[in-house]
């Protein structure tokens, strides 16, 4: 297993159980104790996780959330693939929302010139790059801008999205379960989630696998608001078929 392999396994533990141990770790992955510390401190400098005695616990079990330039830089890989796929879903004129969000935002990047869309966000740095484009009419939502995700958040951005009817919602989320739905660590930044659910016919989460079974303070939704969730292989066919249950179709880019 390589060190990255291992490391998102140890990320995927630490968000499952709430915590992880290093003994425990080494023994499960068949590596030294040293080789644990080396991947949690490269957690921890990467904004994943917080170094406790003995283990570490993730960032969002203590209410904190990585920064959103420290996010951008998690499986790119895999985002890549995953708003490649998240393409055929877009409308062929019509409207979408784009969530802010790294995965979401590399959506933006790669919208087809092709395409009369309009496209409404809550990020002003996705509002910036896609009103340069001549065949996008962009619509940005107003209010607080958070600092650590740069959306904008409260009434100014909530009153529009409940005038809002658009074809497709492409969200992003920091936590999914089959338990507890779509979960973020902010609830302003949850009342603003559920309001483009509820603005939008049909609604896609993009999410790589290694925020399955993450589970963050504030809920903005449930697998019931989901048409469709589009992930990674990283995301183990037992897991996706729990989705599946849960009445979710699941691609996994």
């Amino acid at each position: 297993m390589y060190a990255e392999e291992r490391q998102q396994a140890i990320l995927h533990k630490a968000r499952v159980d709430g915590r992880v141990d290093v003994v425990v770790l080494a023994e499960d992955l068949t590596v030294t104790t040293e080789t644990i510390r080396r991947d949690l401190t490269a957690l921890e400098r990467a904004g994943f996780v917080r170094r406790v005695h003995g283990g570490a616990i993730p960032v969002e079990r203590l209410g904190f959330e990585p920064a959103l330039a420290v996010r951008d830089q998690s499986m790119t890989a895999e985002k890549e693939r995953i708003v490649k796929a998240a393409l055929d879903q877009l409308p062929e004129e019509g409207s979408i929302i784009i969530d802010a969000g790294t995965t979401t935002g590399r959506l933006a990047s790669v919208l087809p010139a092709d395409r009369e869309l309009t496209v409404v966000v809550n990020a002003p740095a996705l509002a910036a790059q896609l009103v340069a484009r001549p065949n996008l009419t962009v619509l940005m939502l107003g209010g607080r801008i958070r600092g650590r995700t740069l959306a904008a958040v409260d009434e100014w951005a909530l009153a529009p999205l409940s005038q809002l009817c658009v074809d497709v919602a492409f969200m992003a989320t920091n936590g999914v379960s089959v338990a507890r739905g779509l979960t973020t660590p902010d609830l302003a930044e949850a009342a603003v989630k559920r309001a483009m659910i509820g603005a939008a016919r049909r609604t896609v989460l993009l999410a790589d696998h290694t925020k399955v079974g993450n589970d963050c303070m504030a809920r903005f939704g449930g697998l019931d608001d989901v048409d469709l969730f589009i992930t990674d292989a990283g995301l183990d066919e037992e897991t996706a078929a729990d989705f599946g249950g849960a009445g979710v179709r699941v691609v996994r880019a």
